[in-house]
């Protein structure tokens, strides 16, 4: 199958781009996608949440008062759940929320969704992101082009010029090649991805 290809500096066609459909033309499969999605936020999760028992505070060691006479409710001791700086009934403990998943599943999550952006036309080939000056003016000239406010912008390397640009832009996002993922695929409304990274993302999911 073939995409068209877009000049970045004007941003009329000026050509196609030959894909293979085995990476660029999958159903959408909503479950695999959420799969992976929810999996790699959980993975982002620190997990070192702890409290302490009423075993594990300091203090307690001494009945507060006798056990008849005082006309209060009967204690052991000041740190138990009931106390103020007693201990948690449930005490949370450190856990890792990792999902398992493997490689085929991941590449599949990656395609299913490469090809949806291209369905939805939400996916566009440049043939570069080269800026000619450091300028966040020049670089917002250049999106107006592809009518786009939330986007992120897919290069083989990100250059320094680039990176200098889009960096005050909050609805740009900047990544290349090896750092892309499902959720940050579906995290902007529109891709803008060069010639050379289609054919770097391709090798990767064949």
């Amino acid at each position: 199958m073939d995409l068209q290809l877009h000049s970045f500096q004007s941003g009329s066609p000026t050509g196609s781009v030959a894909v293979a459909e085995t990476v660029f033309d999958q159903p959408y499969r909503e479950g695999l996608i959420h799969q992976v999605v929810t999996a790699y936020f959980a993975a982002s999760r620190a997990g070192t949440k702890a409290q302490k028992t009423r075993a594990e505070v300091s203090g307690g060691g001494r009945k507060p008062w006798k056990q008849k006479g005082s006309g209060q409710a009967r204690a052991g001791t000041t740190r138990g759940p009931l106390w103020r700086s007693g201990g948690r009934a449930f005490a949370a403990r450190p856990r890792n929320y990792e999902q398992k998943v493997n490689r085929k599943m991941y590449q599949g999550a990656l395609r299913s969704i490469l090809s949806e952006l291209i369905r939805q036309g939400r996916m566009i080939v440049v043939d570069n992101l080269d800026v000619a000056e450091a300028k966040t003016k020049a670089l917002m000239a250049r999106l107006a082009a592809f009518d786009t406010k939330d986007v992120l912008l897919v290069a083989e390397e990100v250059s320094d010029g680039l990176y200098l640009s889009a960096r005050n832009l909050h609805w740009v996002g900047l990544a290349d090649v090896e750092s892309i993922d499902p959720a940050l695929l579906i995290a902007f409304d529109k891709v803008v991805i060069t010639q050379g990274a289609i054919n770097r993302l391709q090798e990767r999911l064949s």
